[in-house]
């Protein structure tokens, strides 16, 4: 999950500012954690006490209230109902993390990936989304090569990942939907050769920049197994103390690097 974290932080400097390039800085004092991080720690601390997942979506949501989520979300996160909004959004994909990396049957993967994100993205593609990116950090640290991990991907959940970031990055623009995004983050993964490089190849792509460098980066630290020292060390010092705590329980808890 920490992956998900750096990728987050690093990304949310070029979601409003698209760069289309590898090249470019990994950390910057304008960097920060968005809605993406608050909601991926939300799933860890649901499963590190056993809470329901609507009930610590919404807690988190009002400790964090400017961290810039969607406005359905915003909606659902202040009302006293934890009704679903049908969405199909890449949030569901985002937060899903810890469940690619707390459980050890892929069928379980799959059906807590699917719990997680019906709490409000009950659409078939929120629920897909979700699945797919829990999945592929299942296969992953389960040492799938990635030939392996993109041929399930592709059968199971009917992505197509044949296109390379070269073809995708000209006329990529800004896509919220899990149908938009999922697959081209985990491209960005599959063209990497470690883990900082997936996270350039999704910034490169442009778009819903914070969101796609999570979602690869959270494949990546599953199948490179860890987040380089470095990178772990500046993401965790832009987290508050109570992100950070329960990062860090959780990365114990499940001996993740």
């Amino acid at each position: 999950m920490l992956g998900a974290i750096a990728g987050d932080i690093i990304g949310s400097v070029y979601e409003g500012n698209n760069i289309k390039t590898k090249d470019c800085p990994l950390f910057s004092p304008h960097c920060r954690f968005t809605d993406d991080t608050v909601l991926t720690v939300a799933i860890a601390d649901a499963l590190l006490h056993n809470q329901e997942y609507a009930k610590l979506l919404k807690q988190y949501y009002r400790h964090y209230l400017h961290a810039g989520y969607g406005m359905n979300f915003k909606i659902w996160g202040e009302s006293s109902s934890n009704e679903p909004y049908n969405s199909w959004g890449n949030g569901s994909a985002i937060r899903v993390s810890p469940i690619g990396f707390a459980f050890n049957d892929l069928d379980l993967v799959l059906a807590e990936a699917k719990r997680t994100a019906e709490v409000t993205h009950n659409h078939p593609e929120g629920i897909k989304g979700a699945q797919a990116t829990a999945a592929a950090i299942f296969l992953a640290r389960n040492g799938y090569d990635k030939i392996a991990i993109a041929s399930y991907l592709e059968t199971t959940f009917a992505y197509d990942l044949s296109q390379t970031l070269e073809a995708i990055r000209p006329n990529y623009q800004f896509d919220i939907s899990c149908q938009g995004s999922v697959p081209q983050a985990i491209i960005a993964f599959l063209e990497s050769v470690n883990f900082e490089d997936a996270i350039r190849n999704a910034i490169s792509l442009g778009g819903d920049s914070d969101t796609i460098a999570a979602i690869a980066g959270s494949i990546a630290q599953a199948f490179y197994c860890g987040v380089p020292k470095s990178i772990a060390r500046q993401t965790l010092m832009y987290l508050d103390r109570s992100l950070r705590v329960a990062t860090e329980k959780f990365m114990s808890k499940y001996r993740l690097k």
